[in-house]
């Protein structure tokens, strides 16, 4: 995709940028770095410079060998797109409204895109290919968008900036067989095939011959990146520019498999991150060839650091730090994470990591880990899995990933447990420790303004109304906001003891206070049904999300009755995210839902929401005995 030109902006007159330098403060001429990102899909460090023997990664060894390996580099989650949105605006997704998996979020126009400010300062930005990046518009990102973008069509004399990503190792092509596969690992040779049976599977997989396979091919895979590394900076060297570009390797989140991909653990977020500098480059005591660093980087940093690099200011509104350049802050003390709607799913968790421990806060505790999604139950280690789980035969290991609920707060010691295995929340002795977690995930749900409990057609409806979905929470009383949403929460979580804050808060100001009420009660079922004169009322609500909080609170009091007609009016909804909800609450209700099952068979032709569609199938293959799928 090429974009309409930009000007550039004249920051030191004209002659500054007609050759790739920029003068030093002495007036000595200083040239500016050429900078390559190499970035690829669904792996975790498993590499043969993270010390895996098993992989065949001899170019990326090189790659660390003349750079920096970064050993604590995490994503802020543990899917593409919500990551996508963080790296390109080095803000936390969750701040912008793009925590969602495939949504459309609305940017203010002071939030903007970090290449913007490369290209104003005269470099040339590309991006081959991948987008993804969760909001509406990013015109005046790059100069070229697409398979076709590339550094050898810059104009001469100036720097770049290019992205190239790559997809074989996505989890679609775990699951790839026949000629498909063939082709995604054509080049490896004889003896750079995996044999299943050595590899050293984590143990909440079960260790079956399906299983081993998939890992079999994950690696594979990897071997494949390996040669497309060495592709690229062939590239660079053929061209003569090996010594005036610094490279960047990193992966967008952890491996494509389950309890990895689209979760927080580190088996989710943590990545591989090496940058190799030229010695030029280099600000003093860093970069190093074979240096190996233990900071603490999150991917929100990616573009900050660029920027810092290249010599250009960070703006304010960038939440990311750089870990590279000169004036460089101390380093973090804490990585955050998120995960909120997956595909089909909504799911609402925040984790805070640092050196050595993860919390994890379970927004949605009352839901299972393992929410049925089209996507990775097509996989065979999650089918094997279900089976599993079908016959009594799971792991000890797997057994809370398959759980019908979560915790509501996680703890590992990944010094002790580096698979977060053994859940150390309930534990006296880590109480005072956990707090610590505790206070900086609150802290940091304030400070980044984070929208992630605001029902997602709340924030469709907050965007139209104010131009941006920034502007949701860009409001004096934000902290205030969360801090009643959180309450309201933890208000559900304690039982009948929260029932009188939770029956309070069916009348509050804010749909989003009502919507977590509402929900809070359904999850009491008949305990709370003195509630069900005013929860009928709430079917009539301003908010849609609001009507189906209470059709499904209604519903889990035996009432259904009275609620089933509103679920199916929002299933019909002009409102993609209200289908949704509508949906979800069918899906989950089980039989109580089978009057529905006509206008679940019409959601199987809505062309606006895939996501519908899936869910509506899968409701239907429960009611009706069948196993149709869809895409």
């Amino acid at each position: 995709m090429k974009e309409t030109p930009m000007p550039r902006v004249l920051l030191l007159g004209l002659i500054l940028f007609a050759a790739p330098w920029v003068p030093s403060a002495d007036g000595a001429e200083t040239v500016r770095p050429n900078i390559l990102w190499l970035s690829t899909e669904d792996i975790s460090p498993h590499l043969g410079c993270y010390g895996v023997e098993q992989a065949h990664t001899p170019t990326l060894d090189r790659l660390a060998a003349d750079g920096i390996r970064y050993t604590r580099a995490f994503t802020v989650a543990g899917v593409c797109a919500p990551n996508r949105t963080g790296i390109i605006l080095g803000m936390y997704p969750t701040s912008v409204g793009g925590h969602h998996m495939r949504c459309s979020a609305t940017l203010p126009e002071h939030i903007r895109c970090f290449p913007a400010y490369l290209r104003e300062a005269g470099y040339y930005c590309t991006n081959n290919s991948k987008t993804d990046y969760n909001f509406t518009s990013y015109k005046g990102t790059w100069d070229v968008s697409g398979g076709k973008a590339h550094w050898k069509n810059r104009p001469d004399g100036e720097p770049f900036f290019a992205v190239f990503n790559y997809t074989n190792t996505h989890e679609g092509s775990i699951r790839a067989t026949g000629d498909s596969y063939a082709s995604k690992t054509a080049r490896l040779t004889e003896d750079q095939r995996q044999d299943a049976g050595a590899l050293e599977l984590p143990p909440y997989y079960p260790d079956t011959p399906v299983v081993r396979n998939d890992w079999k091919k994950y690696f594979e895979l990897i071997t494949g990146l390996d040669y497309w590394v060495a592709d690229h900076l062939k590239a660079l060297e053929e061209a003569g520019l090996a010594d005036d570009t610094i490279v960047f390797f990193w992966s967008d989140h952890g491996v494509g498999l389950p309890r990895a991909k689209r979760w927080v653990y580190d088996s989710g977020t943590r990545i591989p991150l090496i940058v190799r500098i030229p010695e030029k480059f280099r600000a003093a005591g860093q970069g190093s060839p074979g240096t190996i660093c233990g900071d603490l980087v999150s991917s929100i940093d990616l573009g900050p650091t660029v920027l810092n690099l290249a010599g250009l200011p960070i703006p304010g509104n960038m939440q990311g730090r750089p870990f590279l350049g000169p004036n460089l802050a101390a380093p973090r003390q804490y990585v955050y994470g998120v995960r909120d709607r997956m595909d089909e799913r909504y799911d609402c968790l925040r984790s805070v990591r640092d050196k050595r421990f993860r919390y994890i806060r379970n927004y949605e505790s009352f839901k299972p880990y393992c929410q049925y999604m089209n996507t990775p139950e097509g996989g065979p280690t999650m089918m094997e899995l279900r089976r599993l789980q079908a016959s009594g035969q799971l792991p000890v290991a797997a057994r809370m990933f398959m759980a019908d609920s979560k915790p509501v707060e996680e703890f590992y010691d990944l010094e002790n447990d580096p698979h977060e295995i053994h859940n150390l929340a309930a534990d006296p002795k880590w109480q005072n420790e956990m707090d610590r977690f505790r206070k900086a995930h609150l802290a940091w749900m304030e400070e980044t303004r984070d929208l992630g409990l605001i029902p997602e057609r709340e924030l469709t409806a907050g965007t139209d109304k104010l131009g941006s979905t920034w502007a949701i929470l860009d409001r004096p009383d934000a902290v205030q906001i969360i801090a009643r949403l959180r309450r309201l929460v933890e208000a559900g979580e304690r039982g009948e003891q929260g029932m009188d804050t939770l029956v309070g808060a069916l009348s509050a100001e804010l749909p989003a206070e009502r919507y977590w009420a509402a929900t809070g009660l359904g999850n009491l079922g008949k305990k709370a049904a003195g509630s069900a004169g005013t929860l009928k009322e709430m079917l009539e609500d301003e908010s849609p999300v609001v009507q189906i909080a209470a059709a499904r609170a209604l519903c889990l009091m035996d009432q259904e009755s009275a609620a089933l007609n509103t679920l199916v009016k929002q299933l019909a909804s002009d409102r993609p995210w209200v289908r949704l909800h509508a949906a979800i609450v069918l899906d989950t209700i089980g039989e109580k839902a089978r009057p529905a099952i006509p206008a679940l068979r019409k959601a199987l032709d809505d062309k606006g929401n895939k996501y519908v569609v899936r869910v509506a199938n899968h409701a239907l293959n429960v009611l009706e005995g069948t196993s149709n799928k869809v895409p």
